[in-house]
This record gives C-alpha cells, sequence and structure tokens, in this order.
C-alpha cells in the first residue's frame, strides 16, 4: 500500500474490519479480542501508521464552529440552506463559517483547507460546477472530519446527503409540458458530472419515454457555464432548427429565462408558440412577465436536515460505527403562466 499519510480507514479496508474497530484496537479497548489487536498492531507497524495530531486535536477538542462551502451566497436557493443551517445551529449553541467556491474547483480546495486549519467541528458542503476529482474531500474523511453533503453531492464518497427527488421533480415538469399538449420538448441541462443535473434529464427522458414520446438528443443541449447569456445564445440556436421545440424544461431558472430572453427577441410567444419550465423557483420567477413555472427546492428544511445529521456525527462517541444516511425531500411543481396552454 503506498500512501504518504496511512489512516485509520486504510487499515480498516486492508482487514476487512470497520475503523472504529481499528481505533478501539490502538487504543487497548476491553471489547476487542486479543487476536484482533494484535493483527491490527502488526499491520499499523508494518505501515509506520502514525495518528495525525491536527485531525486527534479536532476529535478531542470542539470549537463549537461549523465550516459551510456553497457554490454561490447570492443564490436565493443556497441562501435558504444557510438560514437553516444556521436556524439549527444557533440552538445547538454553534458558530457558522460560510465560504463560497464561486463555482470554482481551486478555491473549493482552499475554502475545504482554510476550514480544516480552522479546526470546524464539522462541514457543510455543495460542490462546485468545476468540481471533478475529490481528493480534498476525501482527505477529511480520512481524517475523520464530519462531513455533509447537501444538494449538490459526490455519491462516490461514503458521506452523509441530502438532496432533494430532482428525477422526480423533473418528470414532474416534462409531464405537464406533455398535458399542455407539447410535443417537442427541449431540455437545457447542467453539467453532467454534478448528480443533480444527471437526475434531472433522467427525469425528463423518463417523462418522455412514459408518454411514449421519441428522445430526440438534438434537443438535449448542456449549459455549462450556468449564465444567462449560455441558455439564450444555445436557446437560439434550437429555435433555428428545421423544427424547433414548442416547450423548453431548463435545469435551472437562470437557464429558463435566458430561453425567454431568445424567444422574445425571435418574436415568438410564450406559452402560445413555446412553453418553458424551470427548476428552483428563484424569487425573480414569480415576478418576470410571463411569470416562470418551476419546480420548487426546499433549501431552508435542506438547511436544517444537513445541520442535524452533522450533529449526529459530531456527538457520536469517539468508538461508534458511523451511520452513513441520505435523506431526500421532496419537490413540487409550481405551474404559472410561462406553460400554461391548456
Amino acid at each position: 500500500m503506498k500512501k504518504a499519510n496511512i489512516t485509520i480507514k486504510d487499515i480498516a479496508k486492508e482487514l476487512g474490519v470497520s475503523p472504529s474497530t481499528v481505533s478501539r484496537a490502538l487504543k487497548d479497548h476491553p471489547d476487542i479480542s486479543h487476536d484482533t489487536k494484535k493483527e491490527i498492531n502488526e499491520l499499523a507497524k508494518k505501515l509506520n501508521y502514525q495518528p495525525n495530531t491536527v485531525a486527534l486535536s479536532l476529535r478531542q477538542s470542539k470549537t463549537n464552529t461549523l465550516g459551510v462551502i456553497i457554490p454561490e451566497i447570492a443564490h436565493f436557493f443556497f441562501s435558504a440552506v444557510i438560514s437553516g443551517i444556521e436556524d439549527i445551529a444557533h440552538d445547538a449553541g454553534y458558530h457558522v463559517i460560510i465560504t463560497q467556491s464561486n463555482e470554482s474547483f481551486e478555491r473549493e480546495v482552499m475554502n475545504t483547507k482554510a476550514l480544516f486549519n480552522s479546526r470546524v467541528d464539522g462541514i457543510l458542503m455543495s460542490v462546485s460546477r468545476e468540481t471533478e476529482n475529490y481528493d480534498h474531500l476525501q482527505s477529511l474523511l480520512d481524517y475523520d472530519i464530519p462531513l455533509v453533503f447537501f444538494d449538490r453531492i459526490i455519491d462516490s464518497l461514503n458521506a452523509c446527503k441530502v438532496i432533494v427527488n430532482d428525477e422526480q421533480g423533473a418528470y414532474e415538469a416534462t409531464t405537464h409540458l406533455i398535458e399542455q399538449g407539447c410535443y417537442r420538448i427541449a431540455h437545457l441541462a447542467g453539467p453532467q458530472n454534478l448528480a443533480i443535473s444527471k437526475n434531472r434529464l433522467n427525469g425528463y427522458k423518463a417523462a418522455l419515454a412514459d408518454n411514449r414520446y421519441m428522445i430526440d438528443d438534438n434537443l438535449i443541449k448542456v449549459c455549462g457555464l450556468g449564465t444567462f447569456e449560455e441558455a439564450e445564445s444555445i436557446t437560439n440556436e434550437i429555435l433555428d432548427y428545421r423544427f424547433p421545440p414548442d416547450a423548453i424544461f431548463a435545469n435551472n431558472d437562470v437557464a429558463a429565462y435566458g430561453a425567454m430572453m431568445a424567444i422574445r427577441k425571435k418574436q415568438l410567444k410564450i406559452p402560445e408558440d413555446i412553453a418553458i419550465v424551470g427548476f428552483s423557483n428563484w424569487r425573480f420567477s414569480s415576478l418576470i412577465q410571463p411569470a416562470l413555472s418551476s419546480v420548487t427546492q426546499p433549501g431552508f428544511k435542506m438547511g436544517q436536515e444537513a445541520t442535524r445529521l452533522l450533529m449526529k456525527q459530531i456527538n457520536k462517541a469517539e468508538d461508534e460505527e458511523s451511520v452513513t444516511e441520505t435523506i431526500s425531500l421532496k419537490t413540487n411543481l409550481v405551474v404559472r403562466e410561462s406553460s400554461k396552454k391548456i
């Protein structure tokens, strides 16, 4: 095993036991058998395992501080999540340090290191659009730093997660457009390295398939930057098709609004010519004309649930086995003028 810093989890994986068993064995806990202790201690010596003093300090002396990493503080959804986080943290006597990646992988890594060095008791985070390497996050788990993902999660990492049912929300949005009589429904998808984008794309495809609609890959366009301008440009492209769409389901409300700008400039009518549904139900969704139909996300509740999960990890006994939980919250389709053809 070639690794600069051998962790308890490495030893556990090598021997096929739990990390808590390794931890207790190394501390000569009476619940661990003599043979198991011997095997674990021998492997630890062979691999030159050294307890990480910073990690031990974090576990043994609480700072009553939580770290939060989000893509954008200005995003209405994430501001609602922060409110939910602070609601639970305040009642538990914790302070919250909030950082934003600004959708940058490099800044996300820097924020992770800064929170680690600030000795926070645990971290809540939603990953950036650019994040495809997870070494900085696995490092936190290796050092037993409590970590909970919300909204934008990493499925491959063994950590607690709080999500909304993105696939079901997308399914309902697409089904609604079908029920309005739309038959060529385009999808402005999000970056496919994010699980939420994949799930919304899957919900869109499932709704088409269940209603015996053909899935046309030319009507699926990825908006990787997440800007109004990008969505407007992509919508212009599909509006110039020989057979343009008569509806658009957008991965988020920013993309939906960009699509609406393109449609207006083509002097087409919403929803008569093209119906539109977004996702997230930003505050501006009900204020623009026509008001945008959108799938709501319970941001405040997501923040609350994520913080409760983090508190459970922080307060568990040191030799207690960690339990990875995933909480899925329901979405709700809010129908407004942008999609009501019937």
